[in-house]
């Protein structure tokens, strides 16, 4: 069955390089430059190590942990994107040198690598766009070694507060698509289970907050898509969604804005 969630099946978006954009704006910004890093100290990466990632976009993590595992370590990241991959290897190119980082074409539901070979593997946003995520983490649990470790870092859609003149409007809107497009739009808070369920060891969570005072660019596009959703959806009429939007005006002017999304970090160890 076909999915609305459009990071499914990238390469058939009709706007897939504004969606890619997207990825390198979010990533981008300060917030999220602190939340991942916090989290990439978490689990640890460390110098030397061998590092997957799953579903690597752009290749936001990827140029983060190049810079973490040095000229010793090695990043490889996959993703079922043709398009995202292209993209990836044109941003990524200029500290690629070496071998240090590989990217290529693969599913994270059938890794296309032998068991035991990575020090770490990691899916950081990824979660919640795949069809079957327990097949996702046990994918990654296989390809690690005995005593390394698998790292999954999520959102969570239940999890997200913006201030609005109509906070009824505004659940609407926002608990109304998540609903529509994703299958689990709480999937942040499943992730210890997910890990657990793999038959990882020593679990650890780090729960950390995604947050904008300013109405920063990707915020406002985040704002704006979920507002074109609700119109596709039939949730809201056209004019209904840019009102909503227009709402945001009086509030980032008078400096009360405040937009959160928490973010959820797991980490467990395979058993040796």
């Amino acid at each position: 069955m076909h999915s609305p969630d459009p990071w499914r099946a990238l390469d058939a978006q009709p706007d897939v390089a504004t969606l890619i954009a997207g990825l390198e704006a979010r990533g981008g910004t300060p917030a999220q430059r602190r939340l991942r890093r916090r989290f990439l100290r978490f689990v640890p990466v460390r110098s030397g190590t061998r590092v997957l990632e799953v579903g690597c976009g752009s290749g936001v993590v990827v140029r983060d942990l190049a810079a973490l595992v040095g000229r010793r370590g090695q990043v490889i990241g996959v993703d079922a994107s043709r398009a995202v991959l292209a993209a990836a290897r044109r941003l990524c190119r200029p500290i690629a040198g070496g071998g240090r980082i590989v990217l290529r074409a693969g599913d994270g539901s059938r890794l296309p690598f032998a068991a035991d070979r990575f020090d770490v593997t990691l899916a950081i946003t990824v979660i919640l766009h795949v069809a079957e995520p327990a097949t996702v983490v046990r994918e990654m649990a296989r390809v690690t070694r005995p005593g390394g470790r698998v790292g999954l870092q999520d959102q969570d859609f239940g999890m997200v507060a913006v201030t609005h003149p109509d906070p009824a409007l505004t659940d609407r809107v926002l608990d109304g698509v998540v609903r529509h497009i994703y299958e689990e739009p709480y999937s942040g808070r499943r992730l210890p289970g997910l890990l657990r369920a793999a038959g990882l060891a020593d679990v650890r969570l780090l729960t950390d907050i995604f947050q904008d005072t300013t109405l920063e660019p990707w915020t406002k596009t985040f704002l704006e898509r979920r507002a074109e959703y609700a119109v596709k959806l039939g949730l809201l009429d056209a004019a209904s969604a840019q009102g909503w939007l227009d709402g945001f005006t009086a509030v980032v002017a008078a400096g009360a804005f405040v937009f959160t999304m928490n973010y959820y970090g797991a980490v467990g160890v395979k058993p040796r």
